[in-house]
Parts: structure tokens; sequence; C-alpha cells
């Protein structure tokens, strides 16, 4: 049953719920009729001379009655109280008391109707929390409700009388703006918005730091009903998600197709490691200063039986937002080490093999009795696997982290920083976590020969590896000169077009057998 058809149900209910209390109003009044009655008779009793225990017992019924029509009275407006509070919940968030999604709709239909008839826009916000999720597994969910109602109260503080702020469920809100202006208004009150939400949140000793992404669509642009504006709204929601998180997108047309494509993309993830759609792609790293292949990266591809070979970019982050990826990097994880322990039995030389480690599997309650079970069943020896982690999954929950990565290093697993310098701006955790590697991300090894900041970045942070007896490893090194400043700076390793592309595994293994990668004098 849609939102349209339940409204008359409900008013239906209240009217069967008002008759029910005049029923027993009217109960009442007839018990008050009985006992006015009962007391005349009382004093009729009295002047005929009728006994004491007869007038006794008269005036003792005649006191239940009173009492019996008080205890209605009580249980009636009880009754009445009770309806209302039912009501109440049935039309409001338990956590926030917020409008929920059932009298969002009714409120959003009418300011629809009202617009209509005026030649008047409204808006429709569409909020959702970034990253919400992880603050509250890593904390719990009574820290996640707190930060809730805390959201909730500085939405309503930022919006007019008029306008409504609805919690969807989960970390979704939906704001509706009735009777606006100019569509620079709406920008203003989602900025407004930002704002408002970025300051820290203090629950239980935690200062809490969370953006949100605002998708908007404008009555009568964007749609024509509600289920229309909050779907549009929620689609540029996405797109504001995809570039950056923590801003607003209004709606455009073109989106609808995008959105459809993102679906289709998800529903096709579903099935691909059912039908083992996925293959690996292998990277070499290249040691500088011996020009050597010392290890290689898994990334992982997508052979797309319709869209031909996709690459992590046009997927992964889908699979991050669905929670697929937990059961694609446990396919990947399994699959590296098979053929980690594939190209040793062929007689190849022993090397490393380093894989991507999302937060998702990280914080997998079971996610070292995998990895356990998987080297297992590789035959691997777990130095020769390596795990890469951003610097935002290491230190979302440093307490919980420290123990997972000292039993990783403990089973012999190498650690490796990827894209170092791009995330925590904390450097006490390269002092307290077992990491063997940093890996300095692309994007300043991209300018390192043109961009003088970018180098000294560069140099100061190989020096400091150096000091704290870490291996540095560069990516994206593209150039023969970017290789020669690296190697000029004593960087460790290198891995980049330069040197590689990622290629299959039977390329890669011809690559081994010479162990030298092609970019380089043999």
């Amino acid at each position: 049953m849609d939102d349209k058809t339940a409204v008359p149900g409900r008013e239906k209910l209240a009217a069967a719920r008002e008759d029910a209390v005049g029923l027993r109003e009217k109960a009442v009044d007839v018990r008050e009729g009985t006992v006015t009655t009962r007391e005349r008779k009382i004093r009729a009793a009295e002047a005929q001379g009728a006994s004491d225990d007869q007038i006794s017992m008269l005036r003792q019924a005649n006191a239940q009655l009173v009492i019996a029509t008080i205890e209605a009275h009580t249980l009636a407006e009880q009754v009445q109280t009770a309806q209302a509070d039912l009501d109440h919940l049935a039309h409001h968030d338990v956590l926030t008391d917020l409008p929920n999604r059932i009298l969002l709709n009714d409120r959003l239909t009418q300011a629809i109707a009202l617009a209509h008839r005026q030649g008047k826009q409204l808006a429709v916000m569409f909020m959702d929390l970034d990253r919400f999720k992880h603050i509250n597994d890593s904390l719990g969910h009574a820290v996640g409700d707190r930060l809730l109602q805390s959201v909730a109260q500085r939405l309503v503080g930022g919006v007019r009388h008029s306008d409504t702020v609805s919690r969807q469920g989960g970390d979704e809100f939906v704001l509706l703006l009735p009777d606006i202006e100019h569509a620079e208004d709406v920008a203003l009150s989602a900025q407004k918005m930002l704002t408002a939400l970025a300051l820290p949140h203090l629950i239980d000793q935690h200062d809490l730091q969370i953006g949100v992404s605002i998708g908007i669509s404008i009555y009568p642009d964007d749609g024509h009903d509600a289920e229309t504006l909050i779907k549009h709204a929620d689609i540029a929601m996405y797109h504001a998600k995809e570039s950056g998180r923590n801003n607003y997108k209004f709606f455009e047309q073109d989106m609808n197709a995008r959105a459809v494509q993102r679906q289709s993309i998800e529903a096709g993830l579903r099935r691909a490691l059912e039908r083992q759609e996925f293959v690996l792609h292998y990277q070499p790293k290249i040691n500088l200063l011996s020009g050597t292949i010392v290890g290689t990266e898994a990334l992982v591809r997508w052979q797309h039986p319709q869209r031909g070979l996709l690459e992590p970019a046009q997927f992964v982050p889908i699979a991050e937002d669905s929670g697929l990826i937990l059961p694609l990097g446990r396919w990947v994880l399994r699959e590296a080490c098979l053929q980690a322990r594939a190209w040793q039995d062929a007689g190849l030389p022993p090397i490393t093999v380093a894989v991507n480690t999302s937060a998702l599997e990280f914080r997998a309650g079971d996610f070292l009795q995998y990895l356990r079970a998987t080297l297992d069943e590789s035959r691997l020896e777990p130095h020769y696997l390596e795990l890469e982690l951003t610097e935002s999954v290491l230190m979302r929950d440093a307490a919980s982290a420290d123990s997972v990565l000292h039993a990783l290093a403990a089973l012999g697993v190498k650690l490796a920083v990827d894209d170092f310098g791009t995330g925590y701006s904390s450097l006490s955790y390269l002092r307290q976590f077992p990491i063997n590697t940093l890996k300095i991300d692309q994007s300043f090894v991209n300018q390192i020969t043109s961009n003088p900041d970018d180098a000294t970045i560069v140099s100061a942070v190989i020096s400091m590896a150096k000091a704290l007896r870490l291996c540095v490893i560069a990516e994206g090194v593209e150039t023969a000169e970017q290789a020669a400043f690296l190697l000029a700076q004593h960087c460790d390793e290198g891995q980049g077009y330069f040197f590689g592309r990622p290629v299959e595994a039977e390329a890669l293994a011809i690559l081994l057998e010479t162990g030298v990668s092609p970019a380089l004098p043999h």
C-alpha cells in the first residue's frame, strides 16, 4: 500500500477512535444518571422509614457507583492520551523525535499542492552522513545514537519554522523547504547545514567530526510528486559523495542515467563473484638501485560480460558503499596468495605480493582468522604477503587497529601504509604500529621534477622513513627523470608505468624469469 492510499486509512482509524471515546463518555453519562437516581431512591427509602441496613446497603452501592464513574472518567482520559501518544509515535522517529517518512510525505504532498496553486517553488534536501557507519561500528551504537540526536538538533536549529527536518532512518535525513524564491537560497541553506555539522560533536568525551553529503531537488523542475522529488534528491546526494563528500549537488537530468548505471553495476557485482568475472593484474615493484623486481601489487579488474574490462575506479567505490567490498576483498586476498605460491612452485624467484585491505575487511571480527586460513590453504609463507592499508583505516580506531596489526606482525605478514601523506595528519602511529613500508602517494611523485614543494615533501618523507628504518616506495613513477630523482634521494623502491603496467599473472611470470624491469638496462 503506498502513502497516498494510507492517508484515508489513517483518517478512518482516527475517526473510529473518536467514536470509541464518544461512546465511553455516553456510558459515563449513563452511570452519572444512575448515581442520581440511586440518590433519590435513598432519600425516598429514608422518608418511607426503611431499615438502617437497607439504607446502608443503598449508600454503599451509591458510593461504589461514584467511584466507578470517577474511574471511568480517568480511564477515558488515559485512553485519549495513549491514542495521542500512539499517533505521535506513528508519525515521528523514536530516536530523534523528528518527523518520519510518513509525516514528511504528508507535508511534502501538501506543500506541492500549495506550491502548484500559488505557482511557487519548493526544495527537498536529501542528507546522508559521511562515514557514520565507521563511528557507529568502532565506538558503539550508543555513541552513534547520541551523535544522530546531536545532528538532528543542529539541523533543526538551522532551519525556518516552516521547514521540516525528517529522519528517514539510519543516518539519512530529509529537509523540506517550502516556498523558496531562488535556487541560490537553497544553496545557502545547504552550506549552512554543512557549516553547522562541521563543528565537533562532544559525545562521551569523544570529539566527533562528521560531514554530510547533500542532494537537492526543486519542484516543479525536478519532479511533480513527493516520491520523485525525494528520489532525485537521493540521486544528487550520491553524486555529492562521489565528488569528495561533505558538499552538496543539485539534481541534473543526466544523473538519472548514471544512477541507473550505478544500480546496474551494484546488481552485477552481486553476481560477478559467483560467475568468476573478476581477474587480478599484477604491477611490479622495482628495487631502484639494482633494477630487479622485488615484489608486485595485486590489482583487481572486472571482466564485465557487456562492458568489457573495468578498472577498479569504476566499481570499487560502489562495492565499498554496498558492503560488497568484503567478499570481493577476501577473493582478492585468496587469489593473490594462491598465485604467489604458484609462481614459487613453478621455480620462479619468490617475491612479495601486496594486497590492498579495505576498512570493512580490516574491521571484520574474523579478519585474522580468515587471513591465517588463507595462508594455510595457499601454503604461502606469511613474509611473502604484504597488506596495504591507508592512514585513515589505521587511525579510525587506533586502539583496535593496534592489536590487529601486532598480531599480523607476529604472524610475519608485512604491513605498508598506502597513499602516505594524503590522510591522517599525525605521525605518531609510525612508532606506535609495526609498519614495514611507506608508499609515497603518486600525487606527490607526479610533480617532483617540476614542483619544488613536492620535491621537498618527497625528500623529507624518504629521510624520515630512513631514520625510522622503514622501507619507502614511490607510486606512480612514469618518467626516467622521476626515477633518477628518487634514486638520488635513496628511495628504496618504485612502482608505476615507467617500470611496468599491471599485467596478467602469465605476463608477470615472464618478467620474473629475467627478474629485471623492462624499463631499466639489463
